[in-house]
């Protein structure tokens, strides 16, 4: 203990009496920002539209070299021609998250452009399905399942070799505010997410001793194409008079470059709600 508080008069004495302004200091840590994530390498599910979109871009901006995919040719060569044409390292490749053929797909564009992978963030998801839980087929609860929560854990495991020796690697696994509050008429999707926060915490003790840390992030309502095409009349009328609006994608961006980068160096496990309203507390 008197060795603690001896480092912490030290470093306080240290801030007292730089000769460098505090100001100064914070503003060149904000320069610094563009380059957090220089040197490393990203991979992105779900990335050519809304959060994932937001998400690629700011890890890119950040320095990061950004593998973008979804399902879609068109969507990934759109994706990568924006985000290039704004100067941003960037490659892309089609990806169903939910075949196993497009994992490897992804994985051996990584490495072959990358050579290795220090930042996985599982974005892609589906919801085919408004209406009742128990009426829901089973070929409905599958590809649910299938691509929310088996995915992102297997194509981790294809990762794991090529990350785990990179020191400083992160998960950022995307789950929903729905874990929390349910929605009516969602109820496998609602499971799915719920689901993800359960993975998160499994994967953060497992990998813990690889150096990976594993986070997940909860967005609220944000506005994408995802929620326009998923009625909202079910949400809990007090929930939605705590919102004072709704989300925007790149407001879900900024986490998970700090989850990525060495500033989040002590905090794996957590579920981080980004909802403007945390209904978990």
């Amino acid at each position: 203990v008197t060795a603690m508080l001896r480092s912490v008069s030290w470093t306080f004495r240290g801030l007292h009496c730089s000769s460098v302004p505090l100001s100064a200091r914070v503003n060149s840590k904000r320069a610094d920002r563009s380059c957090a994530l220089a040197e490393k390498v990203a991979v992105i599910t779900g990335s050519t539209k809304g959060i994932g979109f937001a998400i690629a871009r700011r890890l890119a901006q950040d320095g990061a070299h950004v593998v973008v995919s979804s399902r879609k040719q068109q969507n990934v060569d759109r994706a990568v021609a924006v985000l290039q044409g704004e100067g941003l390292s960037v490659t892309g490749t089609v990806c169903h998250v939910g075949k196993a053929e497009d994992r490897e797909r992804l994985v051996a564009t990584a490495l072959e452009h990358c050579g290795g992978v220090d930042f996985l963030v599982c974005v892609a998801g589906v919801n085919p399905l408004v209406g009742s839980t128990l009426g829901a087929s089973e070929q409905v609860w599958n590809k649910i399942l299938d691509v929310n929560v088996k995915a992102p854990a297997l194509l981790l495991s294809k990762l794991l070799p090529h990350m785990e020796n990179r020191k400083g690697s992160s998960v950022v696994l995307v789950s929903s505010m729905v874990a929390y509050v349910p929605v009516p008429k969602l109820g496998v999707y609602n499971t799915s997410k719920t689901a993800l926060l359960g993975l998160c915490k499994s994967l953060a003790v497992e990998l813990a001793p690889k150096g990976i840390r594993v986070n997940c992030l909860v967005p609220g309502i944000i506005k994408t194409d995802f929620i326009q095409r998923t009625t909202l009349h079910g949400l809990r009328p007090q929930l939605c008079s705590l919102l004072f609006r709704f989300g925007e994608p790149e407001e879900c961006a900024g986490i998970v470059s700090f989850l990525c980068s060495s500033d989040a160096s002590y905090i794996s496990g957590e579920n981080i709600v980004v909802a403007s309203y945390s209904p978990k507390l």
